[in-house]
């Protein structure tokens, strides 16, 4: 995993607690799922417009 072990990953955890709070952490969680399935869905989007011009033309 990107060469972080798991040691790495539990202090990251902790930090990202202590600055957040228990409370947050969901909430950004979920506000950062819903931001990359946007982005897919315009990248899919985008590309799908550019293939279905090409077979227009």
């Amino acid at each position: 995993m990107f060469g972080i072990g798991w040691p790495e990953v539990i202090v990251i955890s902790l930090v990202g607690v202590a600055i957040f709070g228990a409370k947050r952490i969901p909430e950004i969680g979920r506000s950062v799922g819903q931001a990359l399935r946007g982005f897919q869905d315009e990248v899919k989007g985008k590309s799908d417009d550019v293939k279905s011009q090409d077979v227009d033309s």
